[in-house]
């Protein structure tokens, strides 16, 4: 298998988000702006817009909201060889509002929806024999299905090689009525390498392991998480700085400073700035190799703060990733 230029597969949904913005002028409608987005989506995208390889591997509608998307995939320069188009559901769609501060509430027509419909057998057979990480998140465990389609994803990559990384992005309005996410996720996050959780998520996941007044938060999750595949935990915190931890080391990079304007997909910019950083590392090293000093992990985390700073400076998902020039330059300015 070739590792000269390892891609960074990303499979889940993509999805329409419609930013709301004010009235042209006062007593009409409010009005919406159409940008490309989706979690697993804007990972590909920040990846690709740094100039790295990536796929995006998922399902479509076959309706204009479809069309659109793979437009903007195939414009920001992300792989579309492994996306389906299926007329049996629309493609998904987010209602994204701003507070004062640029933090976004969402409402989203999701299901039924086109990427809830991918199944395992809708991968090719060699789908990650060029990978050399395949990134997902919890979006695309809601219904049984399509989390099996995940799971299959993440033991196939890693069959092939592949490191998996995984993104909580818990959404618990995508979940049905009554359904716990708490198994489901556990059992995505036994299969990865590298997982990163916001606070909120931690706190989350601590509860679901009856752990409700530990603290550090994420004490109790690290513990659980070193009992699976993770070597590498990442703990986003808005502005606060970003925690990281291996199983023999932790540290934190403080956040860059920067005019906030939204901060849709601050956490997929992050993780697209890591896993690009990680790819252009010596591809005959494995994971643990590259996280041997905490010189190491600070140099990836860094580059990942700064992706997700630029993210929030500019408005939409894809629309907000930055390219290397943007990235160098802050990261200059801000040593």
């Amino acid at each position: 298998m070739s590792r000269s230029r390892p891609w960074v597969a990303c499979f889940g949904e993509a999805l329409v988000d419609f930013l709301a913005g004010a009235p042209a002028r006062p007593g009409l409608p409010r009005q919406f702006a159409e940008y490309a987005g989706g979690a697993p989506a804007n990972v590909a995208a920040a990846v690709a817009r740094l100039g790295g390889q990536a796929r995006f591997i998922g399902m479509l509608g076959t309706d204009m909201f479809g069309d659109f998307l793979l437009g903007e995939l195939s414009r920001m320069g992300v792989d579309t060889r492994d996306v389906r188009r299926s007329d049996a559901a629309p493609t998904a769609l987010a209602f994204v509002s701003l507070d004062a501060i640029g933090e976004r509430s969402f409402s989203f027509r999701r299901p039924p929806a086109a990427d809830l419909l991918f199944r395992e057998s809708d991968l090719r057979a060699d789908a990650f024999d060029d990978v050399g990480t395949l990134h997902v998140c919890s979006n695309s465990l809601t219904e049984v299905p399509i989390a099996d389609a995940t799971l299959a994803a993440m033991r196939r990559a890693r069959g092939a090689g592949a490191r998996v990384s995984m993104d909580v992005n818990l959404r618990p309005s995508l979940w049905p009525a009554g359904v716990d996410p708490a198994p489901r996720i556990w059992s995505a996050l036994d299969e990865a390498d590298i997982v990163k959780l916001c606070r909120g998520e931690s706190l989350f996941l601590q509860a679901s392991l009856g752990h409700v007044d530990a603290d550090p938060a994420e004490a109790a999750v690290l513990e659980r998480l070193w009992q699976g595949r993770a070597r590498l935990v990442l703990v986003t915190d808005g502005d606060a700085p970003v925690r990281w931890f291996t199983r023999d080391a932790r540290g934190e990079v403080a956040a860059y400073r920067v005019d906030v304007v939204d901060t849709t997909a601050a956490g997929d910019a992050f993780m697209g700035g890591v896993l690009h950083a990680l790819s252009l590392q010596d591809p005959a090293l494995d994971l643990d190799r590259l996280l041997e000093t905490p010189a190491s992990v600070d140099a990836l985390v860094r580059q990942g703060a700064a992706c997700g700073a630029l993210a929030t400076t500019r408005h939409g998902a894809f629309a907000a990733m930055p390219d290397a020039e943007a990235l160098r330059q802050l990261m200059q300015g801000q040593r």
